[in-house]
This record gives structure tokens, C-alpha cells and sequence, in this order.
């Protein structure tokens, strides 16, 4: 699949709020079409169109700085939150609490749980966008070296893997944490595990529902970005491998998005 064309469906399958934050890679191609077919024009007018590109690249790394950073440090305040609602839920309603209800526990834990799934699946997203935005200034690096004869792709892309938005150490600490919580604090049952799936699957064929489906689908678009194949090189993200899970494949077989 081309890079354009995926892009449109990541954005497509990202939160409302974040379309346009992701990069305009369509506008960045049109330019090196332009820089290319310049070599009959005036140097004056390559050197213009060259100027414009380098411009409209590092304000699309600002842009993802700004919005990365603003999204990190929502992250961090809302897992503290979340880890104070979990404690004063179980000093308040707990059966050691000081007002023990099963009923109260159970109902404000099961919230709890719910906001804890769809914070985890926000953070899955933010470490996609890092990546498929990354991969498209790669890819729009690529195209210009080849068909101008510059050399921007390798000073832009050390520059690029220094910069907020590249690094997910936070966020996928985070993650990880959610994760532990989910596992600590939210045991399944045995008995109860394959209610849940038949609920997961049900959840990802209806289109829209809840961020459960776009967060599958950026596990699985991050598994096609960074997988290993013929061309795999120095600018390539490593190779990501994921549980080989029937709920994975459930969504495959309903997933908008081709998985080659």
C-alpha cells in the first residue's frame, strides 16, 4: 500500500480531535514534484521551491512536538488521577473501607476500569502517531533525495530522532503501567475470560464504538510499520512483534485497513 494512502486511513481511524496534527504529507509530495521539474526552470525558482520545503518539514516537526508533549502531559496527570480514584474507592467501599459496599465497589470499579481501557488505548494511539509520522518524513525524505539529488534525508533524520515526538520512553512506560494496573487490580477470572472476548470481538466490528477498535488498529498498523522485510534499512523503526491473538485476527477480518 502507498504511504499516502495510509496515512489517510490512520487519520481516518485516529481520534476526531487529532486529524490535523498528523503530517501533511500530501502538500510535502507536491513540492518535491515541484523541486523536481524545476531543473528546466530558473535556479531561482528551485532554490524557492527548496526553501519552502525545508520550511513547511520543520514546521511539521514543531507540530508534532507541541501536540506530542501537550498529550504526554495529559497522560501523566491522568494516570496519577486515576490511581488516587482507585485508592480512595477501595478506602471508602472496599470490604477493609470505611463505608464497605459490594454494590458501590464493584460499580465505581468497573468505571474506573472502563476509563482505565480507553486511556491505555489513547496512549497506544500516541505512540502510533509517533510512528507514523516519523515513517512519513522518512518516506517524504526518500522521495526528495531521489528525485532532486540532494542530501537532506540523513541530517533531517538525525535531527528528527532527537526530537519529543520520536521519544515514546514515557508514554510506553505508561502503557506498561496501565497494563500492571489492569492485571493487579482487575484480575479475570478464568471462567470470565471468554465473556470478554466474545465482548472485545463483538466491540471491534461496530465501527465507531468506543476508541477499543482504533486502538487494535494502531497495534496493527505499528506491526506493519516496523516489520521486518526486503526494505528494511538505516531509517527504518525496528520490528514490532504482537500477541498472535484471536482477537487480533478477528479484527483483521473486519479492519477498513488492508493488512499486507
Amino acid at each position: 500500500m502507498k504511504f499516502g494512502k495510509r496515512l489517510k486511513q490512520q487519520i481516518e481511524e485516529s481520534l476526531p480531535a487529532w486529524r490535523d496534527k498528523f503530517l501533511s504529507y500530501k502538500e510535502l509530495k507536491k513540492l518535491v514534484r515541484q523541486i523536481s521539474s524545476a531543473e528546466s526552470c530558473v535556479e531561482y525558482g528551485k532554490a524557492n521551491a527548496e526553501a519552502e520545503f525545508v520550511h513547511l518539514l520543520n514546521n511539521e516537526i514543531d507540530k508534532f512536538n507541541v501536540f506530542f508533549m501537550e498529550q504526554e502531559e495529559d497522560f501523566i496527570i491522568r494516570h496519577k488521577e486515576l490511581q488516587q480514584r482507585i485508592k480512595r474507592v477501595i478506602e471508602t467501599w472496599g470490604p477493609n473501607g470505611t463505608k464497605p459496599s459490594e454494590a458501590e465497589y464493584k460499580d465505581e470499579m468497573a468505571k474506573i476500569r472502563k476509563d482505565i481501557v480507553n486511556f491505555h488505548g489513547e496512549m497506544v494511539l500516541l505512540v502510533n502517531y509517533s510512528n507514523i509520522n516519523y515513517t512519513g518524513l522518512a518516506k517524504i525524505l526518500k522521495k526528495y533525495d531521489k528525485r532532486t539529488g540532494g542530501l537532506l534525508r540523513l541530517p533531517f533524520i538525525q535531527k528528527v530522532l532527537q526530537q519529543p515526538f520520536f521519544i515514546t520512553d514515557l508514554v510506553s512506560k505508561l502503557v506498561k503501567e496501565c497494563e500492571n494496573i489492569i492485571d493487579e487490580v482487575f484480575p479475570v477470572e478464568q471462567e470470565d475470560e471468554e465473556e470478554i472476548v466474545k465482548e472485545q470481538r463483538e466491540a471491534i466490528t461496530v465501527a465507531g464504538k468506543g476508541i477499543f477498535r482504533n486502538t487494535v488498529a494502531a497495534l496493527l498498523s505499528m506491526q506493519e510499520i516496523r516489520r521486518g522485510s526486503s526494505t528494511y534499512g538505516h531509517f527504518s523503526l525496528p520490528p514490532m512483534d504482537l500477541p498472535d491473538s484471536d482477537l487480533i485476527h478477528s479484527f483483521q477480518l473486519n479492519s477498513p485497513i488492508p493488512i499486507v
